[in-house]
């Protein structure tokens, strides 16, 4: 309410094409008096400031004009100056383009000099044939000849290359006047951009409920990890910190969008979030020591639960995994599908042909020998393998078949995040068929071309796709009972019967 009735600063929040949307964080808190209350904070800066009335102060203050990060921004911009203005000089340019030239021409030049060589030396050899029938004494002279030509090809190569080489000289000398100051600038630049760095770091210092107080490279270090550009600037870090200094009590937490999403990540307007992993794990980590807190779902997933097999025979078996079982053991967990799979072939050597995401459910292929595994790898690499998923998709969509052509990949300080991404993305092709639609939701079959990570949530979600997330997904939508996504259909080419097989096995909602 305060966000949109709120006359205390200007800022749009991304509605218009100068600002972007903010992850705003709420905590909700229990002072000494046992009275409730909540702090808000907003992550990064609004309107070039760290501080707003009503928001907490930042950890530590990187916009403070007087302070060393300010002042050594400045002595980096005077350096890019410098950088720039040498690199744009008409000096610099003309030694450049002078330099290019002299190695394009030399390589024409030295090039059209072997050609002309190497026919006299064809020549050469067809008048060598020619006079085996002279005279031996005429054959003595001509041969002579010949080898004289043939020297003074050689030396005549040897001086062009010479030559050359000493404008080659020449030139790159001056062009190095230059260019060894540039690298001179860029490397101080560096050293400074490093102690900047450095010196932040250990200017973020952070609180838990214990009241013990760590620096942001002593948090990382712990994780073996040097902290990343911006860390610390969340709103989560904010409100904790601002919570233990005062000996307010965190009770609950949460961050939500307000704004226009940017053109990469999914962030919808007032949707939750989870804090991101490389930035804020490690510090929470930290901050939320010493409080009791939720138990993490993923650690306590329930593992009793039947296979369900659809089809099984020597070479491999598909099974129905059920939403909230992990495909393969993970980093913290090793109990999985694979796990369960395992134990009832009794065998361990049982591999997971393709994954699903945890909260995915549907089909699922596992081969019972590695030749068996290999082949059936190759199918979906050449995307040979025709898949089908039945989506709810939290909301309505216009079009009632389509495609969607959008390059996804990794968010590499928020993983397992995707991003739309057209420069560095892989390809990912999503085909679209829309089975019903009521009560604001749209069932939708989907058919993908590719196997992205999240492919199929980033393409339901994304404005550029069909811009209306699946039912429960709490990374790009909205949490639920559970992700209302499941790999309905199947069919691949056996490796070893040389059949086709088509499996099914219907959504369970």
């Amino acid at each position: 309410d305060y966000l949109e009735n709120q006359n205390d600063f200007d800022y749009k929040f991304g509605w218009d094409a100068q600002s972007v949307g903010k992850m705003i964080g709420i905590l909700v808190v229990e002072d000494q008096y046992k009275e409730i209350n909540y702090l808000a904070a907003f992550s990064g800066k609004i309107n070039e400031t760290n501080y707003l009335n009503g928001f907490v102060p930042p950890v530590f203050d990187i916009l403070d004009p007087n302070g060393f990060f300010r002042k050594g921004e400045d002595k980096l911009n005077q350096i890019n100056q410098k950088i720039d203005e040498l690199e744009q000089s008409i000096e610099y340019l003309n030694l450049k383009n002078s330099f290019k030239k002299i190695l394009i021409q030399k390589e024409k030049e030295l090039a059209a000099l072997k050609l002309k060589h190497n026919k006299e030396k064809k020549n050469r050899a067809e008048i060598r044939k020619s006079i085996k029938d002279e005279p031996i004494d005429i054959q003595k002279i001509k041969l002579l000849e010949l080898e004289n030509q043939s020297k003074q090809n050689h030396f005549e190569l040897k001086d062009q290359k010479r030559i050359w080489n000493e404008k080659e000289k020449i030139a790159q000398s001056e062009l190095e006047k230059f260019t060894e100051i540039i690298s001179d600038l860029k490397q101080n630049r560096k050293q400074k951009s490093a102690d900047i760095q450095k010196q932040l770091h250990q200017n973020y210092t952070f609180l838990n409920f214990n009241q013990e107080e760590k620096s942001l490279l002593e948090i990382f270090a712990a994780w073996d990890k040097i902290p990343p550009a911006g860390a610390g600037e969340c709103a989560a870090p904010r409100l904790l910190q601002y919570a233990f200094k005062n000996k307010l009590k965190p009770i609950a937490m949460g961050e939500f969008w307000y704004g226009k999403s940017p053109d990469s990540e999914i962030r919808e307007h007032l949707n939750f979030y989870p804090a991101c992993k490389a930035k804020c794990e490690p510090i929470l980590g930290f901050m939320l020591q010493g409080l009791q807190i939720e138990e993490n779902p993923v650690l306590s997933q329930d593992l009793d639960f039947e296979l369900e097999i659809l089809y099984e025979d020597e070479f491999l078996l598909a099974v129905n995994k059920p939403a909230g079982i992990l495909s393969v053991p993970g980093k913290k967990l090793k109990q999985s599908l694979l796990s369960k799979v395992q134990g009832y072939v009794k065998n361990d050597d049982v591999m997971m042909v393709h994954r699903l995401d945890m909260a995915t459910s549907g089909i699922i292929l596992i081969a019972k020998d590695l030749e068996t595994y290999k082949k059936l790898q190759q199918q979906f690499a050449a995307r040979e393998v025709k898949k089908v998923y039945t989506a709810i998709l939290d909301g309505m969509i216009s079009e009632k078949t389509g495609k969607i052509n959008l390059p996804i990949r990794v968010d590499l300080e928020n993983r397992p995040m995707q991003l739309v991404c057209y420069k560095h993305g892989k390809e990912a092709i999503t085909y679209f068929q829309v089975v019903e639609q009521k009560e604001n939701r749209t069932r939708i079959l989907l058919y993908p071309q590719t196997g992205r990570t999240h492919q199929l949530r980033v393409h339901a979600a994304h404005k550029d796709g069909l811009h209306c997330p699946i039912v429960g997904d709490d990374l790009y939508g909205k949490s639920a009972e559970r992700l209302f996504l499941h790999a309905t259909q199947l069919e691949f080419f056996h490796p070893s019967k040389k059949i086709k097989i088509k499996l099914n096995a219907q959504a369970p909602y």
